[in-house]
């Protein structure tokens, strides 16, 4: 396994990427997504104080060294489990870890994007295996039995050809198929738009959540319903996108985010597949910020 950032090229530690996961945790709970948990609202039998323990619990065998993909994603969940006994952060944990796994490979030139599609390509079925064991042990809400490679059984496909099975219903999986293609085509320049107009990074990750999430059905709402309330939810965030393009002030639109918070979560509406992407959005942005800025030190020092 490559040492994570050659410190000829980039210097980076496992301490400043657990500190950048956990930077994009905390600012994914300080942005008000209705419907899920943030410091304005609890939600769905989960607290604040839950998500930060786990994004603490997390962070270490995340940043390990010696640890391969899947067993980075595997101990993160167990760490998660043992922490709060219940599965928050799972999506996070299967987004994150790749592009973890992915600065282990930047060398000058490379960006993050294409690190990861190398990360992607090189997945094993011991990479599989230990992302059933990880995703069995989380239990996520709608689960349930494949004919093609079941969780609850042996891996027999790389972990990327396992999640191509299921890309088509999972917005997470289809990230590990498509280069995650919807994080940095898409949801990437949403949050670099927001951040340019108000300067902060929470309301910047509300803007992806709301943009997003008008634009995609939420994986995790319809492994519960279907698609019952995929146009409703479309529409209530079409609604927020609109209001938040008209503020001057992007605080005015509380009010409305209060509203629809209440009107999902008396449904039992969870976008938790739209706020795992919104972490990793604002991960993504913290790493390609620190390889440019690593890229210019480099250059003005050569």
């Amino acid at each position: 396994m490559p040492a994570l950032i050659n410190p000829e090229r980039f210097m980076i530690s496992p301490a400043q990427l657990s500190e950048f996961y956990r930077q994009a945790c905390e600012i994914e709970l300080q942005a008000f997504k209705p419907g899920n948990v943030s410091v304005y609202a609890d939600g769905h039998g989960m607290t604040v104080a839950d998500f930060r323990c786990s994004a603490e619990a997390s962070a270490e065998p995340l940043c390990r060294l010696d640890y391969s993909l899947g067993e980075k994603i595997f101990y993160a969940v167990k760490a998660t489990r043992d922490a709060v006994g219940c599965n928050t952060n799972l999506g996070i944990i299967l987004l994150s870890a790749p592009l973890i796994q992915a600065m282990g490979r930047i060398s000058s030139g490379l960006t993050l994007r294409q690190a990861l599609g190398q990360v992607l390509s090189a997945t094993t079925i011991a990479d599989a295996d230990w992302v059933f064991r990880a995703i069995a042990l989380a239990s996520p809400g709608g689960l349930g039995a494949s004919e093609q490679q079941d969780v609850h059984g042996q891996a027999a496909t790389t972990l990327t050809q396992a999640m191509a099975l299921a890309a088509a219903k999972d917005r997470i999986a289809c990230q590990y198929t498509t280069g995650y293609r919807d994080i940095f085509d898409f949801s990437v320049v949403v949050y670099y738009n927001a951040l340019s107009r108000w300067g902060d990074h929470d309301w910047a990750a509300v803007a992806v959540y709301a943009e997003f999430l008008r634009r995609f059905p939420d994986s995790h709402i319809e492994r519960k319903y279907g698609s019952q309330y995929s146009e409703m939810v479309a529409d209530k965030m079409m609604s927020v996108c609109e209001a938040l393009s008209d503020a001057i002030r992007p605080d005015s639109i509380m009010p409305l985010l209060y509203c629809i918070d209440y009107d999902f979560k008396s449904k039992n509406v969870n976008p938790g597949t739209t706020a795992d992407i919104t972490v990793a959005t604002v991960f993504a942005v913290f790493l390609e910020d620190f390889i440019r800025s690593s890229n210019k030190f480099v250059k003005t020092n050569k």
